[in-house]
């Protein structure tokens, strides 16, 4: 569709915000979007998160609204929590958080008080910052002890865990990150968090979509709590969630409303329900599927191109490339935007035991989501490594980009995303 119909209203009330939608949609049709926290979502997640549901307020939860005109909005939240229970076979839910880190600060607020100690897994290791960093609201309330990846295997060693949780004795544990490419142990963690009384919340924001299609072990049945937002793998709308045993549910609910959010993003939870009749469906399994299937595929092609892998490849749907061995000088910044000038998107990212400011980083993240729901497969994943080696092995080199630029171009317009 033609961006003067798709926009036409703003296109007449605020061309200056027209042109801007214009540039940003071009650059999504023509990049191939290697971000591991990115994906594409289906045009009827779209118009249910730009729906006239924006215009309604809808403070509490259905059937217990503190607004009238609500009967709706009640059946879209209702849906959004029926079809989410009844993907993930869980007990109770909430879709109102408006992100992720919102169904973690939630989860935190129902089960903590200011100075328990929480352990969870080191931002430099793969964590995530509410996950404890220290300027994070996780980590100015809470007293955080973090774990890592061993330094050989750069795999979570369950051993070690337990033997911080038996030594600091955490209220709460928290199972999950946003660069780690292996499968996480749950039932391990379930057992080390009985044997020392703590509370379980596993954050499976990245996993998410694997998870559903039971690509990926799942949280659920041994967690006390699990935390998600709805986009990354999952591909819905931006937003958050949170699964939990009945027991918390009243308590949770509680936090999320009034405790730190007001009212909910109506046009949003109708997205996520249609993002979850989405992840219903046979089609999305073999989705998930195929997300693993090319990031196993890619991840072999670049370490057959010389590149060294975190943890030796990945189990996921993302991979961790440490540009240290083949290029010491080089950082994982100045080769992201190497790879954009290329039109190929990833981001530059720590890995573990990084000697490198955040800003900088030794590594890159690379994911498979978005490039296969336009569609590539195995195939094009082989060609993508080489492009990406060729590009970091060139040290940037103009000529090459502009072909690579070029090569990426076709690739886009033979896999053009849906309309």
């Amino acid at each position: 569709m033609p961006f003067e119909k798709r926009y036409e209203a703003i296109r007449k009330s605020d061309p200056q915000m027209f042109d801007v939608l214009c540039n940003e949609e071009r650059r999504q049709r023509g990049t191939l979007e290697l971000i591991a926290s990115e994906n594409h979502v289906s045009r009827a997640v779209m118009e249910a998160a730009g729906s006239c549901l924006t215009n309604k307020y809808a403070e509490g939860y259905p059937g217990r609204r503190y607004y009238g005109g609500c009967q709706f909005v009640d059946q879209a939240e209702t849906l959004a929590l029926e079809r989410l229970k009844q993907l993930f076979g869980a007990d109770a839910a909430n879709v109102q958080p408006h992100s992720g880190t919102q169904a973690n600060t939630a989860v935190y607020m129902a089960v903590l008080q200011p100075g328990d100690t929480i352990l969870s897994l080191d931002l430099a290791h793969g964590g995530h910052l509410t996950h404890g960093m220290k300027i994070n609201i996780s980590g100015l309330l809470y007293n955080i002890v973090h774990y890592g990846v061993d330094e050989k295997t750069e795999r979570l060693d369950m051993g070690k865990i337990a033997d911080l949780a038996r030594q600091h004795k955490p209220k709460l544990i928290i199972a999950g990150a946003s660069a780690y490419p292996r499968f996480m142990d749950f039932e391990a963690f379930a057992g080390v968090a009985r044997e020392v009384g703590a509370v379980l919340m596993v954050d499976m924001a990245h996993i998410a979509g694997l998870v559903a299609a039971g690509e990926h072990p799942s949280p659920v049945p041994m967690s006390d709590f699990v935390t998600s937002t709805t986009h990354k793998t999952l591909r819905g709308p931006r937003g958050g969630l949170v699964l939990c045993k009945e027991q918390y549910a009243k308590t949770l609910n509680s936090r999320v409303f009034p405790g730190i959010q007001g009212g909910p993003l109506m046009h949003i939870i109708a997205a996520k329900a249609v993002a979850f009749g989405e992840a219903l469906n046979e089609k999305f399994r073999e989705y998930q599927k195929q997300v693993r299937r090319n990031a196993q595929a890619l991840a072999d092609a670049l370490m057959s191109h010389g590149m060294r892998l975190v943890s030796g490849g990945t189990d996921t749907h993302l991979m961790l490339v440490d540009l240290r061995p083949s290029h010491p000088n080089l950082t994982g910044k100045v080769a992201e935007g190497w790879l954009e000038c290329a039109n190929i998107i990833v981001n530059k990212n720590m890995i573990p035991f990084d000697t490198r400011k955040p800003m900088e980083t030794s590594g890159l993240r690379i994911g498979t989501p978005a490039v296969t729901t336009r569609g590539l497969k195995e195939a094009e994943m082989k060609t993508l490594a080489g492009l990406i080696a060729e590009i970091i092995n060139s040290g940037g080199e103009d000529h090459l980009l502009t072909r690579v630029r070029a090569k990426v171009s076709e690739m886009c317009q033979q896999y053009p995303l849906a309309e």
